[in-house]
């Protein structure tokens, strides 16, 4: 009779956290920074518990397979809902399926190439050796329910819903953006300056298409809107900031 230990499964930690490859361009690292700092008021929002798991770059292993990279997918950026952002006090190694059983409501993959290895479905049993694609990965196996392919050279991105086991290729709204109607969110190209780089950055808007920013974004709006106020209160005479009971001293 088999053991316990030995139907034992394994977990993140045992798991390789990384198949040895490069990024691919050093856009990835700040756009997936990008992303994850401006959506977090929203995850706060909806996790007051703090439940949620983002992922970057990061394994998501579906499968057993020898060696066990293999049986991983690693979307650029990907957003679980309703899990622990550790497990037993440690930042995951990876995202194991077998072991959580909750899917990523989104993935998002930023291309580097042509985008056709993002845009394979080839079933793995017409797959050359058997191999297995992005594409099919996220739709058949862990079945996302959102997946989008970003690519930063045709400042476009297209966003896929599971719907009837099978991906539908979304259509934009009047903005352009693609809405995530689970998160209350909208995702679309934003062209602009970020890190230094002028660039069509991928980025989201609320449900109304205003943009949802970053830390810093927030602080400089803020600080103009302190900076107004300033001024405003600087062209009041002596005996107006006194009546608001205001040192004409703290303006400075």
């Amino acid at each position: 009779m088999t053991s316990l230990s030995a139907l034992t499964l394994p977990d993140h930690t045992d798991l390789p956290d990384s198949d040895g490859t490069f990024v691919k361009n050093l856009q990835e690292h700040p756009q997936s920074i990008l992303i994850t700092d401006s959506i977090k008021p929203v995850l706060e929002q909806r996790h007051p518990d703090g439940q949620y798991c983002i992922g970057q770059d990061s394994g998501i292993y579906w499968r057993l397979t020898d060696p066990p990279e293999k049986g991983a997918e690693a979307p650029d950026w990907f957003y679980v809902p309703n899990v622990p952002p550790t497990l037993n006090g440690k930042m995951r190694r990876s995202y194991v399926l077998w072991k959580e059983y909750i899917a990523p409501l989104i993935a998002l993959e930023f291309v580097s190439g042509d985008g056709s290895e993002e845009r394979d479905n080839t079933p793995p049993s017409q797959g050359e050796g058997g191999n297995v694609v992005k594409f099919w990965v996220y739709e058949q196996a862990i079945r996302v329910p959102y997946y989008g392919i970003y690519e930063v050279a045709k400042a476009q991105i297209e966003v896929y819903h599971l719907i009837d086991n099978s991906y539908q290729r979304m259509k934009s709204n009047e903005r352009g953006h693609y809405p995530i109607a689970p998160l209350g969110v909208e995702l679309g190209i934003w062209q602009g300056s970020y890190q230094n780089a002028e660039l069509p950055w991928l980025r989201w808007w609320d449900a109304q298409g205003n943009l949802l920013l970053t830390g810093e974004e927030r602080a400089n709006v803020e600080r103009q809107k302190r900076e107004r106020i300033v001024e405003k209160l600087r062209s009041l005479s002596v005996e107006q900031l006194n009546a608001l009971e205001i040192d004409s001293e703290m303006l400075d």
